[in-house]
């Protein structure tokens, strides 16, 4: 390792070099530790036969700068990230759509003159999406009583329905 902490220390010039010549403003950490990590690979990867290590070390690292440049600026292009302001701005129009989709069941529930249990299977079903069993096992009845609770609850909404269309 000590053989690697030599390398960074000669070619650590280098990366703050190519960084520069890249136009690195932003993540500068970041773009350091690409640098390292490349001069790593790059170390693992030399083949003395064909070339100096500098020159490979520095196309080596440049190359891998410039992926994650173009990486960056590809995630940046595709996916607006918006300030903080922009969230502070938003009106809330909706601040419960799950508050509003309850009184627009229970509101169809009174048109329907649902019974009470009936609307309790459409409350569990619909708001708390629980299934017959769930609903059984809540209520401590029967899976045939809340089938049958279902059954005509689904009836009476499908003639209310039908008659407003």
């Amino acid at each position: 390792m000590k053989e690697f902490e030599m390398l960074i220390q000669n070619y650590e010039p280098m990366i703050y070099k190519i960084m520069k010549t890249l136009n690195v403003y932003q993540r500068k950490e970041e773009f350091y530790q690409t640098g390292l990590i490349a001069l790593w690979e790059a170390y693992q990867k030399f083949d003395a036969y064909k070339g100096s290590f500098s020159t490979f070390a520095y196309s080596y690292i440049r190359g891998r700068m410039l992926r994650d440049l173009q990486r960056n600026i590809r995630d940046e292009e595709r996916n607006v990230y918006p300030k903080e302001e922009f969230w502070s701005m938003i009106e809330d129009d909706d601040a419960d759509p799950l508050m509003q989709a309850n009184g627009n069941i229970l509101a169809l529930c009174n048109e329907c003159h649902l019974t009470k249990l009936q609307r309790k299977w459409v409350e569990y079903t619909c708001i708390h999406m629980l299934s017959v069993r769930e609903i059984a096992e809540v209520e401590g009845v029967s899976i045939s009583a809340v089938k049958r609770w279902k059954k005509e609850a689904k009836e009476k909404l499908r003639i209310s329905l039908l008659s407003k269309a």
